[in-house]
């Protein structure tokens, strides 16, 4: 079984007010064991990342200015997590992104779910036990880094205790 952990950033809380991804990260599971492969990218936004959402990330305008557009990555990410079932904490936020810069390009893919499925661990883990939410929380804002998100949550969907995981 191939899933692939993965977290975004973006430049505020909604694609319908023009927001964009900033950052991808992704870590591969085969047989829920972590693999070497990984996918990361930054990514220029075309616009000013909110205040609010800068304070989360840490991730300026500065530095993301020199970085490659989504346009330019896209066949690189579909090819990554083709087939996988995604993992993904707050599932229906990071898509709902994914699938909106898809849809900006005019091009096919128009969704993610042509390339692979979802597994949302908030919804996972509230209808599971309602408490885990809060460790899920604060494994996610332990760290600004996408990466070490998806690691955490790969580590901790590959435990049998899953709830108990918390960023070390």
């Amino acid at each position: 079984m191939r899933q692939v952990v993965l977290d975004t950033e973006t430049t505020g809380l909604s694609p319908e007010e023009g927001h964009r991804i900033i950052e991808i990260g992704c870590v591969e599971l085969l047989n829920r064991r972590l693999t070497q492969r990984r996918f990361h990218v930054y990514l220029n936004p075309d616009r000013a990342v909110d205040a609010g959402a800068q304070e989360v990330h840490g991730l300026s305008d500065e530095f993301l200015a020199d970085k490659p557009r989504f346009r330019d990555i896209v066949q690189e990410f579909i090819a990554f997590v083709d087939g996988a079932e995604l993992i993904i904490h707050n599932a229906p936020f990071d898509v709902g992104f994914l699938n909106h810069e898809l849809r900006l390009l005019g091009d096919e893919p128009a969704s993610l779910a042509d390339h692979c499925s979802v597994l949302d661990t908030l919804a996972l883990a509230v209808r599971s036990i309602p408490a885990s939410a809060t460790a899920w929380t604060r494994c996610a804002s332990a760290t600004a880094s996408t990466t070490a998100v998806a690691s955490c949550t790969a580590r901790c969907s590959t435990r049998k205790s899953w709830p108990t995981c918390i960023w070390p």
